[in-house]
């Protein structure tokens, strides 16, 4: 049973790396870092999905491919005249 152990030791040198310490502002440069990139790539993509909306929207216009408006036959109030 014990005669599975290595017969010498395994020895493991660690070398010692100089150690950044981080401090706050760097912190806080990191997350406004990553908030702008975000707030930035948010922006960029709403401008281009309404950019594709409109474009869809005019060239429906320009191809008359509108559908028959169906606001007159939806209404909430009653019509009343007096």
């Amino acid at each position: 049973m014990f005669s599975l152990q290595p017969a010498t030791p395994i020895i493991v040198r660690v070398a010692e790396q100089p150690v950044e310490s981080t401090s706050v502002s760097d912190i806080l440069v990191g997350a406004l870092g990553l908030t702008g990139v975000l707030l930035l790539a948010a922006v960029l993509l709403g401008a281009l999905l309404g950019g594709v909306m409109i474009g869809f929207k005019l060239m429906r216009a320009r191809l008359n491919l509108e559908p028959p408006s169906d606001a007159d036959s939806l209404r909430v109030t009653p019509n009343i005249t007096t």
